[in-house]
């Protein structure tokens, strides 16, 4: 009811259009042009230029260098030094700036929250100037109205009108094509402004012609609009045809003009065309006097005239009369040289504009280079408001051409009175303003109540003034009136005001058209946003005759009272009462009321109490005055207000049911309860857990009457809806009605009764009354068989009500009212209460099917329906909801991994399809940390019947205690709980599909954290314990292609890359992880090769499984399930398989031992190409002999592995190895090695000869002894070792820091040639040299064993016997 300033619009890429237009000014144009920049990126510059630099821009405004040195920073107030143009339809904005400008265009747009909305986006960028040295002046935007017949209003093109300093003005279209350019006189063009046809308010008003005015320093030249208008129409038809055929555009002729001298003027700056005026014959009697003295002769009809103002300086404003018909319509030589040839010109339209054609052209642009400039008409000015000192900086006309606002370099805007030419109002203290006006029509709905209302609509008239120095907008009431709004919207904004609308409209065409027009816009730079004013009318009225103005007083009044919370009720009610009597208007009184009613202080006496006198007062006036809406609101509220105030009544115990009422026979739920009991026992305990909640949220705080309002509607025929709003307030309502029956503490078939009088469906009272219940299942566990009966008694109340259960429902249909009641079960998350609400309504539902069944039959048969059926089925899934509910909730053991506890329901479980409930299941073994095998334990037990009937007695055993830690009794009854569901899900959680599901869940949550190798290796574990090798496969082959070949290829490429195991940091960047995780990663990789490779060779033999569904849970309908998917997988490759097991093997090995090698150079180019494909594709696979090469790079490569392992067994600093990898210390690395020899055409028996050479090396020699049996090639063997123990003799004879007198003898004793070859040996091989001697002893036995007695060094090996056995003796 105030002014208010709407945004309709916003600019984009606002930066991108000030980096266009000022790129010779910006230093570092490398870092400004960045194309993704194009957002508005303008942060805090403005603010600071506010404080910084907005007091003194006088200066700063001025100087060129100022402005170079901001513009980066988009500190100064870039905007003021372009010319800004805005079409009055707001879909087109030009922006330029010396030769060059940027159009943008009206685009429409989704934000964030959905909603449409406006913005202008750049379209065009370009140079304008086509003379050098000429810069652009002045521009404005015309929008063209479209002249097809169904056209509403809306522009068909709008045309850029752009004045230059050389005194061109240029028209151009929307996407920057010239179509005319003319020299109108040879000085700058200071303002363009355009006048277009408004439809007269009254019958006397002269009818305004369209026109466009150009003003220059001392001449004024005027254009009719409807000539324009035609000729810019043709013009672009022309271009269009031109652009079409390929042709070159033919130079439209010149346009008609008329051109005034303006003179007795110094200096004019700003002009306004009013318009054509006609005195009255008083006024003409007055000027043909004062013109022509005492005897001058007086025309019989007053001339028409034209009237311009113009301000500036010597006088500050001038006022200029031309009449009409003094002047004939200018056109250039040219154009009169082809009048003549006019007509041929019309029929031969082909040759092109009035029959020129290009070499006549070419020859006129010979003759003359520039255009001849036609002689202005003089025009003297009439008379004007000197003042020396003020100069006049821009005029402002009013949409009604009666008033014109003019600014000053004074800081004064003044009011000027056109008809009788003098100043009649003065506002100071604006500086630099910038004016617009806005008309604003009377509402209709004010028409209606007001005296005039015969009379045409009333407009009123607003300035508006933007003062930038003080960064505020105003709003003036005309002519006199006070200032009825102000804004504070920043320094650097731009007020745009059109002061036109469409062009190309007259009094025919416009009939029935909604202009879309905004009067006055704001465009604020720093953020792009464009505004628009919006004032209601009543504003204009001045206080004392408007009763709308006294009524909003009123109102405020009233406003401020409900606000204010330290108010006595008593003084509430009192002054509400007064303020809502006393307001006049209907639409306020309607709009005090329901402030009143919305207001949560105002207790519901104080509102019963003003309705109601508010009521009587409408009641007893004339029925013809009172307003219908306002009467009907008031007799709607006063019944909702009874209707709260009348449940109130009934739940705060004023009035009691005799309790035997309530006692209703619960045979058959009895059974049902004591049946669930137990899981319902262990589900409440679950349940009962510490949570937290808001107080003003709880359900039990008492209900406003303002929300209760909020919530119910009268409808027409007298009964009441309630409006859903959120879950929250439903559900509170439903409290309010309903909670206290189910407590057993008001009397349920009275508050029926009040509510079916109120007149609200039962479908509704069924919802609220079923929404309470599944929301409040903690309470209702706590006593489970009193809330069912008052449940089972207020379910009946609710079906015996009119309108309930359909008179014309057969049982063998389905009811739509006991369907209603299902959906909501279905849906609820809360298991256990939907299961007491299926019980009760079951039994509802069995004693209304039998009542109606005898009443039809009169037999002693069971009525069967298809409605108990549903009923049945649906029980049946809330007992396995419940139960697996149960499970979901057991809470995790602390550490392990979090989450809430997932919430189920039976459309859930539907929609999740066949795989669902195994889905929700591995969640819960997940968040449990259940180790594999112990879930295979567990699942072992339910083939075991007995466990099934323990879990009867047992689930709900011991009462209330909470379960902080999970005691070995604890973790028994959780598992029950799984071994109860599984029997309840006997298909969907079979062991394999379990196992399944499990092993999806861990490899889903380690591509989450592939940090976790932990998780791989348990999905690994779970894989393995699926016996059907039909779904293994599937499995394997998802996880392979959907989580691990990507991280595998990277890993391979990224060692391949850097020639050995990569460090922590590369590894992180290419896989994902740390090398530690990366280890662990291909460890699991080998191992789930394998097991591809394993099931796939098992799939032949076996049939594959048959998947089914448990009855109740036929109706899944969702995603293919897990174990569905993996049997549709198609068989994979074998040989592939075993090609990715042998470099994953290979990478593995090369990680655990940090070793140098390139794996993929270890494979020829086919190998290499087979990598990372699909493994379920036939590759080209290498066959036959390998290149010698390489399998010596292959041997190295197993020979390094082996020596790593044999140094890792005696490595005191490596740690015990993770469960995902073995480690390096893994027994299984010298018999992986031996295949992968194998498979890698390396010689085995060279690998084993390896393996004991180093084990001896190590000082291990019992290892090595068991190896040596398998040695094949035992005399390659024995030389190794000889050598071996030389340097192990050489070492304890030479080398060792005691050398003992016994040595020295011992040595001078041996033979010369084994003396020699001892020292010759390098002991400092041998990674552990001291070796108690009876190994060595035993190592020289092996060694006479093993070497044949013709071998070379036979004499050799005895001689060394020899020697140990005597350093032996000597020890």
């Amino acid at each position: 009811m105030s002014c208010s300033l709407l945004e309709f619009c916003r600019l984009q890429e606002l930066k991108t259009v000030r980096d266009y237009l000022f790129l010779s000014q910006i230093p570092e144009p490398a870092e400004e042009k960045n194309p993704t920049e194009n957002e508005l990126s303008w942060d805090s510059s403005d603010w600071e230029a506010t404080w910084d630099g907005g007091e003194n821009k006088d200066e700063g405004a001025s100087s060129a260098t100022t402005v170079e040195e901001e513009t980066t920073g988009q500190r100064a107030p870039w905007l003021q030094d372009c010319v800004v143009s805005l079409s009055p339809c707001s879909d087109l904005l030009v922006v330029a700036r010396e030769q060059k400008a940027v159009f943008l265009s009206a685009k429409w747009r989704t934000d964030d929250s959905g909603r449409e909305e406006m913005t202008l986006a750049v379209s065009w960028t370009g140079t304008l100037s086509t003379d050098e040295g000429e810069c652009v002046s002045s521009s404005i935007c015309i929008p063209l109205a479209s002249q097809k017949r169904s056209s509403t209003g809306r522009p068909d093109w709008t045309c850029v009108v752009v004045g230059f300093t050389s005194g061109y003005v240029r028209f151009y279209t929307e996407n920057g094509v010239l179509l005319l350019a003319q020299l109108l006189h040879e000085d700058p063009v200071l303002r363009l402004k355009c006048r277009t046809y408004e439809i007269p308010r009254h019958p006397g008003v002269t009818e305004q012609h369209e026109e466009l005015s150009i003003l220059y320093p001392a001449a004024l030249v005027t254009i009719d609009g409807f000539s324009l208008f035609q000729s810019l129409r043709a013009c672009r038809n022309q271009v269009a045809r031109a652009t079409a055929a390929g042709s070159d555009v033919i130079q439209p002729p010149p346009l008609a003009y008329k051109k005034w001298g303006l003179q007795d003027m110094d200096t004019i700056v700003d002009h306004s065309s009013v318009g054509v005026m006609t005195l009255c014959v008083f006024d003409q009697m007055k000027n043909a006097s004062i013109l022509g003295g005492f005897n001058a002769s007086v025309k019989g009809s007053p001339p028409a005239m034209s009237r311009y103002v113009t301000v500036g300086g010597g006088p500050y404003t001038g006022f200029f009369y031309a009449v009409e018909g003094s002047s004939q319509p200018l056109l250039s030589h040219v154009a009169l040289a082809v009048a003549s040839k006019l007509t041929s010109a019309l029929i031969s339209a082909a040759s092109g504009w009035l029959g020129w054609n290009k070499h006549k052209n070419e020859e006129e642009a010979l003759q003359k280079q520039r255009p001849k400039v036609e002689p202005v008409t003089p025009l003297g000015i009439r008379f004007g408001l000197p003042d020396s000192r003020r100069h006049g900086e821009s005029i402002c006309l009013s949409p009604c051409n009666t008033l014109a606002g003019v600014t000053d370099d004074f800081g004064r805007v003044t009011l000027l009175d056109l008809a009788r030419g003098i100043a009649v109002r003065m506002w100071k203290g604006y500086r630099d303003a910038q004016l617009g006006w806005l008309q604003v029509p009377e509402e209709r709905g004010d028409r209606e109540f007001s005296p005039s209302a015969s009379l045409p609509r009333r407009h009123a008239l607003f300035l508006v003034i933007y003062a930038p120095r003080r960064g505020i907008l105003e709003v003036w009431g005309m002519q006199q009136g006070p200032r009825v709004g102000a804004f504070t919207v920043g320094k650097h904004c731009r007020l745009l005001y059109a002061g036109y609308r469409l062009m190309g409209v007259n009094s025919v065409t416009s009939k029935g058209w909604q202009l879309h027009t905004q009067q006055v816009c704001l465009l604020d730079p720093t953020t792009g946003a464009l505004r628009t004013v919006n004032i209601p009318f009543h504003l204009a009225l001045s206080d004392k005759k408007s009763e709308r103005a006294k009524d909003m007083h009123l109102i405020k009044r009233l406003t401020t009272i409900l606000r204010s919370r330290e108010v006595e009720p008593d003084i509430l009610e009192s002054e509400a009462k007064s303020v809502l009597l006393d307001i006049k208007h209907p639409a306020i009184k309607k709009q005090a009321l329901e402030s009143l009613l919305s207001n949560k202080n105002a207790p519901v006496s104080c509102l019963t109490s003003v309705t109601s006198a508010l009521n009587e007062t409408l009641k007893r006036q004339d029925p013809e005055e009172v307003d219908e809406a306002l009467l009907q609101l008031c007799s709607s509220q006063l019944k909702l207000l009874q209707l709260y105030t009348d449940i109130q009544n009934l739940h705060s115990g004023a009035d009691r049911e005799a309790r035997s009422e309530n006692q209703d026979s619960l045979e058959g739920i009895e059974d049902e309860l004591s049946r669930v009991g137990p899981t319902l026992q262990r589900y409440a305990q679950l349940t009962a857990r510490p949570s937290v909640s808001f107080a003003q949220d709880s359900p039990d705080s008492p209900l406003p009457a303002q929300a209760f309002l909020s919530q119910m509607e009268c409808t027409d025929d007298g009964g009441l809806t309630v409006t859903r709003g959120s879950e929250t307030e439903w559900n509170h309502l439903g409290s309010f009605m309903f909670w206290g029956c189910l407590c057993g503490k008001s009397p349920p078939h009275k508050v029926c009764d009040t509510l079916q009088q109120a007149g609200i469906s039962p479908q509704q009272l069924l919802s609220l009354l079923l929404s309470v219940w599944l929301q409040r299942e903690k309470e209702v566990l706590q006593k489970p068989e009193e809330a069912v009966r008052n449940l089972h008694t207020l379910l009946i109340a609710l079906s015996n009500m009119e309108g309930a259960v359909e008179e014309s429902w057969d049982p063998q249909s389905i009811s739509p009212w006991w369907q209603q009641v299902r959906c909501m079960c279905i849906q609820s998350h809360n298991a256990a209460a939907a299961l007491l609400a299926a019980f009760v309504a079951h039994r509802a539902a069995k004693a209304s099917t039998t009542s109606r069944a005898d009443s039809k039959l009169q037999s002693e048969w069971e009525a069967v329906s298809l409605e108990l059926e549903q009923w049945v089925v649906c029980v049946r899934q809330l007992e396995d909801v419940l139960v697996l509910q149960t499970l979901l909730l057991v809470p995790p053991p602390q550490g392990a991994a979090g989450g809430a506890a997932p919430q189920c329901s039976i459309k859930t479980l539907l929609e999740g399809g066949t795989g669902g409930i195994a889905d929700s299941v591995s969640k819960w073994v997940f968040r449990h940390n259940l180790a594999p095998e112990r879930l295979k334990e567990i699942l072992q037990k339910r083939e075991d019947k007995e466990a099934g009937d323990q879990l009867e007695q047992r689930a709900g055993g011991e009462g209330n205690e909470q379960e902080e830690e999970e005691s070995p009794e604890d973790t028994d009854r959780t598992a029950e709980l799984l071994v109860a569901v599984c029997q309840r899900f006997p298909h969907s959680l079979s062991p394999d599909l379990l196992f399944a599901h499990c092993c999806w869940e861990y490899v889903v949550q380690w591509n989450k954290d592939p940090e976790e190798g932990r998780y791989f290796w348990l999905a690994i574990e779970h894989l393995k314990l699926v016996s059907s090798p039909h779904i293994q496969l599937g499995i394997s082959a998802m996880m392979w292609s959907t989580f691990i070949v990507k991280r595998f290829s990277a890993a391979a490429f990224l060692t391949e890359k850097v020639g050995k195991a990569p460090k922590d940091r590369l590894c992180r960047r290419d896989v994902g992880m740390g090398d530690k995780a990366v280890t662990s990663f291909l460890g699991c990789c080998v191992q789930l090769l394998q097991i591809l490779m394993e099931a796939d060779s098992a799939v032949e033999d076996v049939a594959p499984p048959e998947l089914s569904a448990e009855e109740a849970w036929c109706g899944a309908e969702g995603p293919a399930s897990l174990a569905e998917l993996a049997l549709e997988q198609r068989g994979v490759h074998y040989p592939l398989v075993q090609h990715h097991c042998l470099l994953a093997s290979l990478l593995h090995a090369a990680m655990t031992f940090s070793l140098k090698v390139k794996p993929l150079s270890l494979f020829d180019s086919k190998g290499k190409n087979a990598f990372f494909r699909d493994l379920m594709t036939i590759q080209l696979m290498p066959s036959g002999d390998m290149d010698p090469g390489l399998v010596s790079m292959r041997q190295e490569f197993l020979l390094r592995v082996l020596t790593g392992w044999v140094q890792a067994l005696v490595d005191p600093s490596s740690s015990a190895p993770p469960p995902s990898s073995g480690g390096p210390k893994a027994d299984w690395w010298p018999s992986l090695c031996l295949e992968l020899g194998s498979l890698l055409q390396v010689n085995p028996d060279i690998l084993r000869r390896h393996i004991v050479c180093e084990l001896y090396n190590q000082g291990l020699d019992l290892r090595a002894e068991e190896v040596m049996l398998e040695v094949e090639d035992k005399d390659v063997l024995g030389s190794q070792l000889l050598v071996l123990t030389g340097q192990r003799l050489s070492y304890s004879l030479l080398h060792s820091q005691s050398q003992t007198q016994a040595a020295m003898e011992l040595l001078a004793r041996l033979p010369p040639t084994l003396c020699t070859w001892l020292k010759a040996m390098d002991p400092s091989e041998l990674r552990c040299p001291l070796v108690p001697l009876p190994q060595t002893s035993r190592l020289v036995g092996r060694l006479i064993e093993i070497l044949p007695e013709n071998h070379a060094q036979y004499s050799l090996a005895l001689h060394l016997l020899e020697a140990v056995d005597a350093l032996t003796t000597e020890d």
